[in-house]
């Protein structure tokens, strides 16, 4: 029930680690490497993290996580976007900081080579060609077996291939996310690159347990978010409880009907939904064997119309599909 994203087997359905860190309110330790090691024992190989989660500590979670089962993993980790300690962001490709992000990332996960990775988001201060023939040199040197893009646009994907091989996009892909489904996904498979959607349930909301912003609890940067506060938040949650109420019609969960979903997009298609609790892992894991006919894909998508989801997914969207 393997999958393969580029030439790189994988599991059917990866795991995003960044919410056992930050972003989505406080996590356990003990519980988010339980749930690590509860995902391979399904079959998730994949597990995917990046150096700004934290920054920093999500990468050295992960690396303890599997510290005695290096061998079962398909480690994926991202670098490029740099955060300051007054809390601002910038982007950086050049070849200098994929040299140097390289070895950090190395050293916190706890491994002498990363299996994917990925520039986090394209940079203005270095074309492509400069970051990823740096990173080239990296798979030459054996510090990195694959290499990937997250959030690129149709010609930046275009030109990094032209440099090195590309295996995986990863771009946020969903019911109500589907923008890249014009022209970065016929270009992802016309050069053979396999698609890794982030944020496959909606950055959670897609389940339908969340009914208003005050179910995001302190610290959840959802709702610094356009789609989800104010009015933005209470036209999606309507399209939510269609969801629910086609889910319980199958006798599934509004997740598992999302996630199924986003499954079906492809062969070449392993989402990567994030999780801190088993409960809901082994939810997302049982999506994956969900069948679903072309009947039930289209309710879905008349349920969640993605032309009616409001609100931008980022309050700045200025770094997106470059």
């Amino acid at each position: 029930m393997s999958r393969l994203v580029g030439s790189l087997e994988v599991g059917p359905q990866g795991l995003g680690c960044m919410g056992m860190s930050e972003f989505y309110g406080a996590g356990d330790e003990s519980e988010s490497i339980a749930v690590i090691h509860r995902a391979l024992e399904l079959g998730v190989t994949l597990l995917d993290t990046a150096d700004m989660y934290g920054p920093h500590v999500n990468e050295e979670l992960v690396g303890r996580a599997i510290a005695d089962r290096r061998d079962s993993v398909v480690l994926a980790t991202k670098f490029g976007i740099v955060r300051s300690p007054d809390g601002g962001r910038s982007i950086r490709g050049d070849r200098e900081y994929v040299r140097a992000s390289v070895e950090g990332s190395l050293k916190r996960l706890g491994t002498d080579v990363i299996d994917l990775y990925y520039l986090h988001r394209v940079s203005t201060n270095a074309p492509i060609e400069e970051t990823v023939g740096a990173m080239a040199e990296l798979v030459t040197e054996g510090k990195v077996r694959f290499l990937g893009l997250s959030e690129a646009g149709p010609e930046t994907l275009r030109r990094a291939f032209a440099v090195h091989p590309i295996t995986a996009l990863q771009s946020e892909w969903s019911l109500w996310s589907r923008d890249i489904e014009a022209e970065i996904v016929p270009t992802a498979r016309e050069l053979g690159v396999g698609i890794v959607p982030y944020s496959p349930l909606g950055r959670g909301v897609l389940t339908g347990r969340f009914t208003s912003s005050a179910d995001f609890g302190d610290g959840d940067f959802r709702t610094s978010n356009p789609r989800f506060s104010g009015s933005n938040l209470d036209t999606n949650l309507r399209m939510v409880e269609a969801l629910r109420s086609l889910a319980a019609e199958r006798g599934v969960t509004a997740g598992q009907l999302a996630l199924a979903w986003v499954q079906h997009r492809g062969s070449d298609v392993v989402p990567i939904p994030g999780t801190k609790r088993i409960k809901y892992l082994e939810e997302n894991v049982a999506a994956a064997s969900l069948a679903l006919s072309a009947d039930d894909l289209a309710a879905i998508e008349a349920a969640v119309p993605a032309a009616e989801v409001a609100g931008d997914r980022y309050p700045d969207m200025s770094s997106i599909g470059r």
